[in-house]
């Protein structure tokens, strides 16, 4: 267990530096490129095989204790350590970032986006992949800031050379709003590690803050709060994601949706809630005001980009609605109960699965029209998904019903969770304000509901035209990177024990100060 958590943090690296070598003559077949991108396929399988494997060999009956963990000196100096572990909170979002990038360098692989050599794209791929799982299975507050940070220089150069129009200012939007917020959290960290006397996570969440003052609370957490909250990403310092979205190339989209989003709130989670408990407790209403601002907010940018002759980007739209959807997560967290904070964890997994395959499936129709404008899709040229394209079509619908919460798929238990978390917030906290902010947010859903609508009636019906072609419906490789999204969608909708078993011991245990 041990060797396969260093496996999965490790080898991406290794794979990414092989990347840029030439490949061994036997191994190029007929195209040099084809096999760089065959060979980031290999790693990002092995990598996913490794980390199923870990699921499986998981000790289930005790999710809330730290397991397959190294614990070896790195920095004496400072105490650093290269503190490796996971729990049932953070196995999933390892699962999920493992199956996310393996689908991304699949699609890749039949279709790879425009831009520079195939080499510079999979090494990019697998470092944003090493940092990412990195950031789940780290244990030191060092190493995780370190890890939070690696995945920032990937991201940007797979915008700003492989996106689309605008690229390079949405890149650089990226790239200064993620830095500038990673540079306060680097102060907030290291005020917690120097006021304690130690980094170390597990040590620091068993004290449960009785090691430092409240004052020394508060301002770590708004200091680690701020470079959370941007990468989250929190409202108002949402504006560089719409730009990323729109200009990113598909499987940039996917990852930074699907993976990238989830470590801001796992952030909250893992640091603040057990480290910092006063100092939570203390911005917990103030984040939940956020958090049902930005649910609302997101909700009605997307009815606007809906709306007909806005000339409104799909992309753009799905991308407004993860600020929603990430706001019913911060929402969850800011209730402060196992409820609420169990609801942000499901939200998250939810999230990662339902907006992939909607940036996936935006991808592909944007490949097939040409464009992602919602007048030109539903124009004069008549998009008609259902009629030109019937599986696409279907699984647009099914994308977008699971996104707005459908009961029986993912997205519908996160988001009740959050809900009921806020009807009974932890003791301290003002009821009826959470109860303010669960009804905005509950209203919130319905204006999810009716975007997400108005974009399936748009896109997918339509008067069937004789003139126009008929479009490609869904291709094998298509259907091999989407059908596990889709399975697993339903699969936590129907069965959100198999979830809630993992993450609800180790919340517990998290916000009961390390007891079990």
């Amino acid at each position: 267990m041990q060797f396969l958590l260093a496996f999965i943090v490790v080898v991406p690296l290794i794979g990414a530096v092989a990347a840029l070598l030439p490949a061994p003559p036997g191994l190029k077949g007929s195209s040099p490129d084809q096999a760089v991108l065959r060979h980031g396929v290999t790693v990002t399988g092995a990598i996913l095989i490794a980390a199923i494997a870990l699921a499986v060999g998981f000790d289930h009956g005790h999710p809330s204790k730290m397991q397959a963990t190294t614990d070896i000196s790195w920095i004496p100096a400072l105490d650093v350590r290269i503190h490796l572990g996971i729990d049932g909170i953070s196995l999933p979002l390892l699962v999920l970032t493992a199956l996310l990038t393996f689908l991304c360098a699949l699609y890749s692989y039949f279709k790879m986006p425009e831009g520079p050599s195939p080499k510079a794209f999979v090494a990019l791929i697998l470092v944003l992949e090493s940092g990412t799982l990195a950031t789940f299975a780290v244990l030191d507050l060092l190493l995780f800031f370190l890890a939070f940070e690696m995945v920032l220089i990937p991201m940007y150069f797979l915008i700003a050379r492989w996106g689309g129009a605008q690229k390079q200012a949405a890149a650089w939007k990226f790239i200064l709003y993620t830095l500038l917020g990673s540079v306060i959290m680097l102060l907030g960290l290291l005020l917690i590690g120097l006021k304690s006397g130690t980094f170390d996570m597990v040590a620091l969440a068993a004290d449960n803050g009785r090691g430092l003052t409240s004052s020394v609370q508060v301002i770590a957490v708004l200091a680690i709060g701020v470079g959370l909250a941007v990468k989250t990403p929190m409202w108002p310092l949402h504006s560089w994601l719409p730009d990323a979205h729109t200009a990113a190339p598909t499987v940039g989209s996917v990852l930074l949706a699907g993976v990238l989003l989830k470590m801001g709130t796992y952030g909250f989670v893992r640091i603040l809630l057990p480290i910092a408990p006063d100092g939570m407790h203390t911005f917990a209403p103030y984040l939940a005001a956020f958090a049902v601002v930005g649910i609302v907010y997101g909700s009605l940018a997307c009815l606007a980009l809906a709306r007909p002759g806005s000339k409104g980007d799909l992309k753009r739209l799905i991308a407004y609605s993860s600020v929603g959807h990430m706001g019913f997560v911060l929402l969850g967290i800011a209730s402060m109960t196992p409820t609420g904070v169990n609801g942000a964890l499901f939200a998250n997994i939810a999230h990662g699965l339902i907006t992939g395959l909607l940036f996936f499936l935006v991808g592909a129709v944007k490949d097939r029209y040409g464009t992602a404008d919602l007048d030109t899709l539903s124009g004069a040229t008549g998009a008609a998904l259902y009629g030109r394209a019937p599986r696409l079509g279907g699984l647009l619908a099914f994308a977008a019903v699971a996104s707005l919460g459908l009961p029986g798929l993912a997205g519908f238990w996160g988001e009740m969770l959050a809900l009921f978390g806020s009807f009974d917030p932890a003791d301290g906290l003002s009821r009826p304000a959470f109860l303010t902010f669960m009804s905005i947010a509950a209203f919130g859903t319905l204006l999810t509901a009716a975007y997400m609508l108005i974009v399936v009636r748009r896109v997918c019906m339509g008067e069937k035209r004789e003139e126009p072609q008929q479009l490609a419906d869904v291709q094998t490789y298509e259907f091999a990177a989407w059908t596990p999204l889709v399975a697993l969608t339903v699969l936590a909708g129907l069965w959100p024990a198999v979830l809630l078993g993992l993450t609800d011991p180790a919340v517990q245990k998290l916000l009961a100060g390390g007891k079990s």
